[in-house]
């Protein structure tokens, strides 16, 4: 039976379709196959911390952890902040850098459709055309038609490079994971930070008040003899002191908008975020804490180091396979001229390395260098992990003792202003003195404003260094979606 140009190189490329998935059954991978490193086995991160924070506390300061519970999706609703939850979608679906992140995330994705490419056969078409010249004339021949060929991949080299893509694909998801906590926690901290410097600045004016007015009263008492020189100049010299608190408190409300502007992919001129209070913030009674064991299978930047790992076991095949041989059938079809007719042939070849100066098993050692050296940093991340944990939980610890004692130190300043402002109606404390007490209760309202910020900045930091999310990229689609 004759075939025809067209049905004979269908009927090549159907052959070679039929005959790859069998071979590649039969075919092997060599290599080691990956397995995700152990878990760490402890099941604590800073023991003393973790007692203190299980144990009854002040109630309305202390935090207490709640053990075996990760943080949610949308981890910053802790805080209970409506306005906080809109400026967090905003920042998600505007920020620049998980635009990028996106973007590699789906480069990455087309990398691995590129090499799961090699697993198919490769159909092109050729044409070729010329003349010759012979003592009885020149003539012209030319040459058209499709050209198939197959690599049977024997030992996996193929799959394995299609495996270590697929790793590194999944390195990036992890990368954007580990941008959208970074940004979510930055949000949060920036928020928190400009609420902060509204409540010092409010309390830093009424501080400067009552330094004004006791000014006033010393200038007026030395008018009359009663005080003299240096106590103006004290109480100026106050007056100084306390406004050199003020500048440091604006550039930290300014530069947290600036920074909450920027967050949300828009310059500070362009767009500026809502001003948020203290009062918009609700602090959380009890704090999410995984085990380390499962700490290890969802913060970002450890799957990204495992992802990592992963791609320098794939490699090692890789390298493993190109010390075997290679197997390749090719088949061809061509319409020939002038009078040629069509041409076909189908060709095999098999090619093992015998001597490349050493390269080979030189570059298969140094893939099982690069694999030993990817474990190190995934191990190195883990630990250091479990350490950025422990250090938050200790500061925790310490913001709840921090919080309670300035708590009691404005709780003193109170009855000392409540005594002085009953003295002096009564006629037995001078106005001075009430005034002094008032800048004294100031004093510790500020401190105590300064502790509830750092107790708000290592919850939202606890949340994030716990992994803060399952599916980011989910997250950020739908928050685009409602905008």
């Amino acid at each position: 039976m004759k075939l025809s140009g067209s049905s004979l190189s269908r009927r090549v490329a159907r052959a070679a379709l039929f005959a790859a998935p069998a071979l590649l059954l039969s075919a092997c991978m060599v290599g080691p196959d990956f397995s995700r490193p152990a878990a760490p086995a402890s099941r604590h991160y800073d023991l003393q911390a973790e007692r203190a924070l299980t144990a009854p506390g002040v109630p309305g300061s202390a935090q207490r952890i709640d053990a075996d519970r990760a943080p949610t999706d949308d981890w910053w609703a802790v805080f209970g902040s409506p306005k906080l939850d809109q400026l967090m979608r905003q920042a998600v679906a505007g920020n620049l850098d998980l635009d990028a992140a996106d973007a590699t995330i789906a480069q990455a994705n087309e990398a691995v459709a590129a090499a799961g490419g090699a697993l198919l056969p490769q159909l092109d078409i050729a044409a070729q055309g010329g003349r010759q010249g012979t003592g009885h004339g020149t003539t012209t021949q030319y040459a058209v038609g499709p050209q198939v060929s197959f690599d049977f991949d024997l030992f996996g080299g193929n799959r394995r490079r299609i495996e270590a893509q697929a790793a590194l694909a999944e390195l990036q998801c992890h990368r954007f994971d580990a941008a959208y906590l970074t940004v979510t926690g930055d949000v949060a901290r920036q928020a928190i930070l400009l609420a902060s410097a509204r409540a010092q600045m409010d309390a830093l004016d009424e501080l400067l008040a009552d330094d004004r007015r006791n000014l006033e009263l010393v200038r007026s008492a030395e008018r009359y003899g009663s005080a003299t020189q240096v106590d103006v100049a004290l109480a100026l010299n106050q007056l100084a002191q306390d406004q050199t608190l003020l500048p440091p408190l604006a550039q930290q409300r300014d530069t947290a908008r600036h920074a909450l502007s920027v967050l949300a992919g828009k310059g500070p001129a362009d767009w500026t975020p809502p001003d948020f209070a203290l009062s918009d913030f609700a602090l959380p009674a009890e704090l999410p804490l995984t085990l380390p064991s499962e700490l290890a299978r969802q913060r970002p930047d450890i799957l990204e180091a495992e992802a990592e790992l992963h791609a320098a076991s794939a490699a090692i095949g890789v390298a493993t396979a190109d010390l075997y041989p290679h197997l390749q059938l090719s088949a061809s079809v061509s319409r020939a001229g002038p009078g040629a007719g069509t041409l076909w042939g189908v060709a095999g070849a098999l090619t093992a390395p015998l001597f490349h100066g050493g390269t080979l098993k030189a570059n298969r050692r140094g893939a099982v260098d690069a694999y030993q050296a990817s474990f190190a940093i995934y191990r190195q991340t883990v630990i250091r992990s479990l350490g950025q944990v422990a250090d938050l939980l200790q500061a925790i610890h310490h913001d709840n003792e921090e919080y309670a004692a300035q708590q009691r130190a404005l709780n003193a300043a109170g009855t000392s202003l409540r005594i002085s402002q009953a003295g002096y109606q009564a006629g037995e404390t001078g106005l001075l003195q009430v005034l002094d007490a008032q800048r004294a209760y100031q004093h510790a309202l500020i401190g105590q404003l300064r502790a509830k910020t750092a107790q708000y900045l290592d919850t939202a930091q606890l949340s994030v260094a716990l992994g803060g999310h399952s599916d980011s990229a989910l997250a950020r689609r739908m928050a685009r979606d409602n905008e």
